[in-house]
């Protein structure tokens, strides 16, 4: 390994986004903060450099922001701000990492075949986001570096907040359709199953 040192514990030195770091062998495993290409590891973000030993493997992991994580791995749950509908996809900004909120907003992508688990060729996403919701989405293997790949296709996940044409938070009343207090006016949604804490 580059610049090696004893496993388990903090590099004295930062990585620049897109530097490499290390070979990708059997031992090390790319964490997060980091994305494996060609045969190497390499920096996702600036940051330190931290091996974090896992039986018989290394993570390895570039960390922000005096030590604290800020970037999303698959499997993570993540809050995210609807920016952009379009008719294959929704663009929007990541706003926490479970319940870690970011300084910096990290950019995420939902694909139309990742909304729902079925009825895929179905989904028109007008009637599923529309900009300014706010979303609960689960992080999928990163294929892109620009934008983390986000799903919504679990019944836990979707629209968690939105707004109506008259400015009151819409209140969810189906799978489907979320409705203004005010208005009572009905508006589609792909809409979150929300489970208590204490469920």
């Amino acid at each position: 390994m580059e610049d090696e040192k004893e496993e388990g514990g903090y590099y004295e030195l930062e990585r620049k986004k897109g530097n490499r770091i290390c070979l990708a062998e059997n031992k090390y495993i790319s964490g997060p903060g980091t994305y494996e290409r060609k045969g190497y590891i390499h920096a996702s973000i600036a940051g330190i450099v931290n091996l974090n030993k896992k039986e018989s493997s290394v993570v390895v992991e570039v960390l922000t922001n005096k030590g604290q994580n800020t970037v999303p791995t698959p499997g993570d749950i993540v809050t995210a701000e609807v920016t952009l509908v379009t008719q294959r996809f929704i663009r929007c900004n990541i706003l926490c990492i479970r319940d870690t909120p970011l300084e910096k907003r990290l950019r995420g992508i939902v694909k139309k075949e990742d909304i729902r688990a079925t009825d895929k060729e179905k989904i028109e996403i007008h009637k599923c986001f529309r900009p300014g919701d706010i979303i609960l989405a689960r992080v999928l293997p990163i294929k892109e570096l620009l934008s983390y790949q986000l799903t919504t296709a679990e019944n836990e996940l979707g629209v968690v907040i939105a707004q109506g044409e008259a400015g009151a938070q819409l209140v969810p009343v189906s799978w489907t359709e979320m409705q203004c207090p005010i208005t009572y006016v009905k508006e589609f949604r792909k809409v979150a199953k929300v489970v208590p804490e204490d469920a």
